[in-house]
């Protein structure tokens, strides 16, 4: 079984398909970067949250950083944050273990503050890698952090929204995170906008749309 380096984006080596599955690459990767201490937030973490899901999703989902429930966890998206999304992945017609899970960081910034530049580079080349092995066909961006850290940009939320957006080989999503829905109720509509064109991109490209028509109108 042929292993693999996690370093930068140019140094990964990518686990062949014929060798390995999905899941025990997924594995592989995660014994070799649990103990990572690359930046000082391993200092201060609980648990690594590594992210979670089917391991050859279609779907990605991806957030900025592990909040308090889940460094207490170790996983992501779980408390009232976590549970809306289950909503917005149902709503859309998928199960969360349809779908794979992820955060940018896979520790907690202490005070939830955001992600500081050189904790971003210590974790995009495992945020890379898990796409590698994952293949998804669609990503799901969560918030304004994620989508300006994934896109290397400082443009608005607003101005992300809406349409397809290419990045590397994916074609992604940008939509308000769950927990500005909590803090924002009103949001939702504009969320659920989002998730339609998504879904719409999705039939287009697997002939396997599936959206329900279900608003977003539960806390």
């Amino acid at each position: 079984m042929q292993g693999f380096l996690f370093g930068t984006e140019e140094q990964a080596t990518p686990v062949p398909v014929d060798t390995e599955s999905s899941s025990e690459s997924l594995a592989l990767l995660y014994n070799a970067a649990k103990e990572c201490r690359k930046c000082r937030l391993a200092e201060t973490r609980l648990n690594f949250v590594f992210g979670e899901g089917n391991p050859s999703a279609d779907l990605v989902v991806i957030g900025e950083a592990p909040g308090a429930d889940e460094d207490a966890s170790g996983r992501p998206f779980v408390g009232r944050s976590g549970q809306l999304l289950d909503k917005i992945l149902l709503a859309a017609g998928f199960l969360r273990e349809d779908v794979f899970i992820c955060n940018i960081l896979k520790c907690r910034p202490p005070g939830n503050r955001n992600p500081l530049p050189g904790e971003i580079e210590c974790c995009r080349p495992l945020l890379y890698r898990q796409l590698q092995i994952v293949k998804p066909k669609i990503i799901l961006v969560l918030g304004k952090v994620a989508a300006n850290t994934l896109f290397e940009n400082s443009l608005s939320l607003g101005s992300m929204r809406g349409e397809v957006k290419k990045w590397k080989e994916y074609d992604c999503f940008i939509t308000y995170h769950p927990a500005a829905l909590l803090r924002n109720p009103n949001w939702k509509h504009g969320c659920w906008d989002d998730i339609q064109i998504m879904m719409r991109h999705y039939a287009q490209i697997s002939g396997q749309g599936n959206a329900h028509k279900m608003p977003l109108n539960d806390d």
